[in-house]
């Protein structure tokens, strides 16, 4: 991936799954309260600034973090500063 997150953010994959493995397709509120559950995140790439994580580590996000939505190359990922990571692994 080109994309490069400025500063302190983070991009981590969108945790908001519509369709399970097998095929069936998820309501919205089923799909936003299984994301909840999901803190814990491959960070795909960091800002220039980001002095705990860089790509690849894996991190828990605060749950109740609010991010940034995008699109990048057809994928759904979030946006998220850096100071909303709670630990790494």
């Amino acid at each position: 991936m080109k994309f490069k997150p400025h500063a302190s953010w983070i991009l981590v994959p969108d945790p908001i799954v519509t369709e399970t493995k097998s095929g069936i397709i998820l309501d919205e509120e089923t799909a936003k309260e299984n994301a909840r559950n999901t803190n814990v995140l491959e960070v795909i790439a960091a800002g220039e600034h980001c002095h705990f994580a860089k790509a690849g580590d894996t991190v828990m996000i605060d749950p109740r973090t609010e991010a940034i939505k995008a699109t990048i190359d057809g994928g759904n990922y979030l946006l998220v500063s850096e100071h909303q990571i709670l630990g790494k692994w």
